[in-house]
């Protein structure tokens, strides 16, 4: 796919479907072009938000005991492409599964899939896979939330308790990071939490102070798309900015796995940077906080919160909600 083969029609139709709700009803692929305008689209900006949590979990120098990954509701398969890519593809994995309630997407995801990786054995989920009793391996889910009906949910849920490690990366909303987020907390009895918190502990964002708060994190985009006339153009059309990527995710493993240092905190969202001083919300094993940093105690600090191209996080030298300078994770 170029932008020269696009077909900016069937993208203004697929947008309609998605703004309108009635993407949730049911499959809306009417082809396999549409998932390649699709991929080539809206599918690179979900692959970016991938990037941003995959990049993560290797400065978390973690990576899934697993060989075997299944790609639930697939869509384009970009998720899974992503997460292979990351992990070194066929030299680690032995498998993929593809599962999507269209045909169609699981026919252009498992396709996609073989192009970029010939020597890994790539298909349809087998029905011992999507019903069986056997361990899964590596669950990939991504972008899926708005659009469960109570039978595919618990399909979903019975996967995950089959599951050997799960990554699950949601648009930033405050819907949904917070649908995602009491998911989490059922589950972390259960599995080790990798990402994006810094503690094991019980979610902050649902005590009744935080009800207006949600757990989100912002990616960035290639810097070159600024300077593409056809991705400005899409993103017009699309009424989307480019510059937003939102989003909402978690990382959990079956293996205990080593965390964090429990004195390291995330910044939640974007700091909010005023000319004296910045503002965020952050998380850490105390709980959740609004915090200060005096431009004048740190001005490194206070430029590096604006630019950071990483996750937030960051090991604070602080007095109450005063910041006096920090160190970051990475």
């Amino acid at each position: 796919m170029t932008w020269s083969q696009l077909d900016w029609s069937a993208l203004d139709r697929l947008r309609t479907g998605f703004l309108s709700g009635s993407a949730a009803a049911g499959p809306y692929w009417q082809s396999l072009s549409d998932l390649a305008n699709y991929d080539f689209t809206y599918g690179a900006r979900i692959g970016w938000k991938w990037d941003a949590v995959l990049a993560e979990l290797s400065l978390r120098n973690w990576r899934p005991s697993a060989r075997t990954v299944l790609d639930w509701g697939c869509g384009s398969g970009v998720a899974a492409r992503r997460v292979l890519a990351a992990f070194g593809g066929s030299d680690y994995f032995t498998q993929l599964h593809v599962w999507d309630h269209s045909p169609l997407a699981v026919d252009f995801a498992a396709a996609a899939a073989k192009a970029e990786f010939p020597l890994l054995n790539v298909t349809a989920a087998p029905p011992e896979v999507l019903i069986g009793q056997a361990p899964i391996g590596l669950l990939v889910i991504s972008h899926v939330l708005n659009e469960l009906d109570p039978t595919a949910r618990a399909q979903l849920d019975a996967l995950i308790a089959r599951a050997t490690a799960i990554l699950w990366v949601e648009p930033g909303t405050h819907e949904v990071s917070r649908q995602l987020g009491s998911i989490r907390e059922t589950l972390r009895m259960s599995f080790s939490v990798i990402a994006p918190c810094m503690h094991a502990g019980a979610c902050g964002m649902f005590l009744p102070e935080h009800s207006r708060d949600w757990c989100h994190f912002f990616a960035r985009p290639p810097t070159e798309i600024f300077a593409t006339p056809d991705w400005v153009k899409f993103g017009q059309r699309a009424g989307i900015d480019l510059r937003s990527l939102p989003y909402a995710f978690f990382v959990l493993d079956r293996a205990p796995t080593p965390s964090a240092p429990m004195d390291f905190a995330r910044i939640i969202g974007r700091p909010e940077h005023f000319k004296p001083y910045a503002r965020f919300l952050n998380c850490d094993a105390n709980g959740l906080n609004e915090l200060e940093l005096l431009k004048r105690s740190d001005p490194a600090l206070y430029k590096q919160l604006d630019r950071a191209r990483g996750p937030l996080i960051y090991r604070w030298r602080r007095e109450a909600n005063k910041v006096q300078g920090g160190e970051p994770f990475i």
